[in-house]
């Protein structure tokens, strides 16, 4: 049963990104950005995610709602899942994601990711990528767009971590813009590059904002301490409450 629902899930999940996705590269060259936005963060996304729950298995509960700010932010994310990429901008309604340059070139996907305002950046570029980085950010600031970034790169087991990239703090400090942290269990359920997953209750937790400071090093620290610290209350809260998923956490 487990295994049937896990793939109700994955193919509703699917269906409906893939959905938007066709209908946003036929209209989206047509019609203003904020109906794109309103389209999948109003639409598409709550409907994957509804769909996920009653056939998946699997609900969402957001902590720290208190903390969520819709305009000027950026937000530094735990990334393990795919699921998160689809849950934090239903959240976050006008959020906008950084993402690595090569995903704007996968057919469909790639042009949907653009039209919907989505931030690359190439990551071999250096100086020159971060400079074009901050003025595309800027312009979705202004267009009180927060800014979503996955400080680790890439997804990452349950229980690990490696260290945070810098480029959110250079935002921060050239936008002057407050980073709030954000913790999750989304991979204990449903693991990278893997379209399995288990039942059970996600967890996203938004933290009190931190302001960036000069010492960079130390800010960086504070903020990677604070964020996979939660993480792994949230993973023994799980393992916890859903035995079946220690499987997915990392082994110390």
């Amino acid at each position: 049963m487990t295994f049937i629902r896990s793939w109700l899930g994955t193919i509703w999940i699917y269906f409906w990104i893939a959905f938007g996705v066709i209908l946003t590269c036929i209209f989206g060259w047509f019609v203003p950005q904020k109906w794109v936005i309103v389209f999948w963060n109003k639409g598409m996304l709550p409907l994957a995610l509804w769909g996920l729950k009653i056939f998946g298995g699997i609900s969402i509960e957001i902590r720290g709602r208190q903390y969520i700010n819709q305009e000027r932010a950026i937000y530094a994310c735990k990334h393990e899942s795919a699921m998160e990429t689809y849950t934090m901008t239903s959240i976050i309604t006008r959020g906008v994601m950084i993402l690595k340059k090569e995903l704007t070139y996968i057919p469909l996907f790639g042009w949907a990711q653009w039209l919907y305002g989505l931030i690359p950046v190439d990551r071999g570029a250096g100086a020159k990528a971060m400079k074009k980085m901050l003025v595309a950010a800027q312009k979705r600031v202004e267009q009180n767009r927060p800014i979503i970034i996955f400080p680790e790169g890439h997804r990452m087991k349950p229980g690990t971590t490696q260290k945070y990239k810098p480029g959110f703090l250079f935002m921060a400090q050239n936008l002057n813009l407050p980073i709030i942290p954000v913790a999750l269990n989304t991979g204990m359920f449903w693991p990278r590059s893997s379209t399995h997953h288990l039942q059970g209750k996600v967890i996203i937790e938004f933290m009190e904002p931190m302001i960036a400071g000069k010492d960079k090093n130390a800010f960086i620290e504070e903020l990677q301490q604070k964020i996979e610290q939660k993480c792994e209350e949230l993973n023994q809260e799980t393992v916890k409450n859903y035995p079946a998923t220690a499987k997915n956490l990392a082994k110390k």
